[in-house]
């Protein structure tokens, strides 16, 4: 189980072969890593399956090897267009499966070595591999890195926000307790068999068909992350793509993605974002995996208000990415008029 969907294993993995399972997506939402949030944003779960389903089909019209086998209606896996024909949105997204072995961790170190052993050729790979088109004011490249590093002309980093005309790609852990970039050498070592030049190919194809696609609905792509699977040789797309929790988006300048319930907590709730990095750094001190038991503060649920504004944010950017009618919702151009007022 993850922090916003379920996840249903029908016919295990084994070493030699796939098997077959499902994301039961809910209408939890979880932010600065915490897990599930105190309340739900309704038909959240709804708009993150037909966003992601819809993607893996255009993907998969582009040749782009993925996990995606359809999404669930009545019991049945069809695709997206049949399910939005035949009634609600769905919910459930059907998906190969392939193994994922523990990873061992002793006194604040990973053995990935270990996980490799147990993963044999058939693995979802422990890594996110996240693109970037535009590098915000807060992005934590600015930190990490130099803007040399990157080959942009320019010796510091600009105090407004970077558009870049070509995307960067990195590399990040995926099961550690907390997420930390990595260099090449590092993110090869932990792919294993897995080729970090093919999974860095996957990302730019799949960036460039979500870039085009928000485009043609007046979004503007800015970053978002893919993760993958090792079955045979070749590297295939896996977990879901393109969402409004995966990816950011922007609308005539205004985030439309889950970054804007991000902000919203900073700015409403800031002892509890500041507990959080707290407990963070405490853990990195101290070695230990578990740093949300060393926070001192929970978040507080959000008000009916503001949760009906991020129901109709998702649900108009489903309707405008998709060109659906998925929802009954506000005008996308409405919608951010309502985020706007928070």
């Amino acid at each position: 189980m993850t922090s916003v969907k379920d996840f249903r294993i029908d016919e295990p993995a084994t070493a030699d072969g796939l098997g077959r399972g499902a994301f039961v997506f809910t209408d939890d939402y979880s932010v600065f890593d915490w897990g599930k949030m105190p309340d739900e944003i309704p038909d959240k779960g709804a708009s993150l399956c037909s966003m992601g389903a819809f993607n893996f089909e255009l993907l998969e019209a582009a040749g782009v090897p993925t996990h995606y086998r359809g999404v669930t209606r009545e019991g049945e896996v069809v695709d997206l267009e049949t399910a939005l024909e035949a009634g609600d949105p769905p919910r459930e997204m059907a998906i190969d499966l392939t193994q994922v072995p523990a990873l061992p961790v002793a006194g604040g170190e990973y053995d990935y070595d270990a996980y490799h052993e147990a993963a044999g050729r058939n693995f979802l790979v422990p890594l996110e591999i996240v693109f970037r088109n535009h590098v915000g004011v807060g992005s934590s490249l600015r930190s990490r890195t130099e803007p040399a590093d990157h080959g942009l002309p320019f010796e510091d980093w600009p105090a407004e926000a970077v558009d870049l005309e070509e995307p960067i790609v990195e590399f990040s852990t995926k099961y550690e307790e907390q997420d930390r970039y990595l260099d090449r050498a590092a993110a090869d070592r932990i792919a294993g068999a897995a080729d970090v030049a093919d999974l860095e190919e996957l990302a730019r194809e799949v960036n460039q068909l979500v870039t085009e696609r928000a485009a043609s609905a007046d979004m503007v792509h800015q970053d978002g992350k893919i993760e993958c699977l090792y079955y045979r040789g070749e590297v295939r797309v896996a977990d879901v793509v393109g969402t409004f929790d995966e990816n950011r988006f922007s609308y005539d300048g205004q985030q439309v993605s889950k970054e804007v319930i991000r902000q919203y907590h900073k700015r409403t709730q800031p002892e509890w974002v500041e507990a959080v990095s707290a407990a963070k750094a405490a853990a990195r001190e101290r070695g230990v995996a578990d740093w949300k038991g060393l926070c001192e503060v929970s978040p507080e649920p959000l008000e009916d208000s503001v949760i009906q504004v991020a129901r109709d944010l998702y649900c108009a950017g489903t309707n405008a990415y998709t060109g659906r009618e998925v929802f009954e919702a506000p005008t996308l151009a409405a919608a951010v008029e309502a985020v706007r007022g928070l």
